[in-house]
């Protein structure tokens, strides 16, 4: 148990660095006045396919990161993940068959990406939620205010926030759906565990016969 305990602490601390070095490192899109950074999600999706306390747990690692690195209107939209982040992850511990097709992690597996795209809904109607505040109370740079309310929190962070999630979320799929094959990654697990009861729960009656 202090085992389990101790290799789940490590895990999280590595997805928090992972969290805060990521938005530092790698290129960014830029989208006047806003830019998404690559793969800036994808250590808080990966601790969703632990638990929902890992989640929580790198999603305010990031952003406490972010409040020491970045404008703090970013730093708000970090702890923001916190919603879908939680919600995604409890959903996960209860139908983790869905990140599997055939005992297999796939990219075309359907019930993943309706997932993915409910997690993307999510996380951009909180993202702006978040910028509309900031907006409303004139927080931001003039750039914004140029652009007009419409481009800036519906098409940029509504429009180009879904996408980047969606993005983000089939990276985070596909790294955590291949470290599975060799480590133990719960959400996998459980599919594979519950794939494997289904699969002999037909023997065993057949046994009673």
């Amino acid at each position: 148990m202090k085992k389990k305990s101790v290799r789940q602490l490590t895990i999280t601390a590595l997805l928090i660095a992972m969290g805060i070095i990521i938005p530092l490192v790698m290129p960014k899109i830029m989208i006047p006045p806003a830019s998404f950074t690559l793969a800036s999600h994808v250590p808080l999706f990966i601790a969703m396919f632990f638990s929902p306390g890992v989640a929580v747990a790198v999603a305010l690692g990031a952003a406490f990161g972010f409040f020491l690195s970045a404008p703090v209107i970013i730093a708000f939209r970090a702890l923001s993940h916190i919603v879908f982040a939680l919600i995604g992850a409890y959903f996960l511990q209860r139908r983790p068959d869905i990140t599997l097709v055939n005992g297999k992690f796939s990219l075309t597996n359907l019930r993943f990406q309706t997932f993915n795209l409910f997690i993307g809904i999510i996380h951009s109607l909180v993202e702006m939620l978040v910028v509309s505040l900031f907006f409303l109370l004139g927080n931001m740079p003039d750039t914004y205010y140029t652009d007009g309310y419409f481009y800036t929190v519906f098409v940029l962070m509504g429009i180009g926030g879904f996408v980047h999630s969606f993005v983000d979320y089939n990276i985070a799929y596909f790294v955590a759906g291949t470290l599975s094959k060799s480590f133990d990654i719960p959400i996998f697990a459980m599919a594979k565990a519950k794939k494997e009861n289904r699969s002999a729960f037909p023997d065993k009656i057949k046994g009673l016969n």
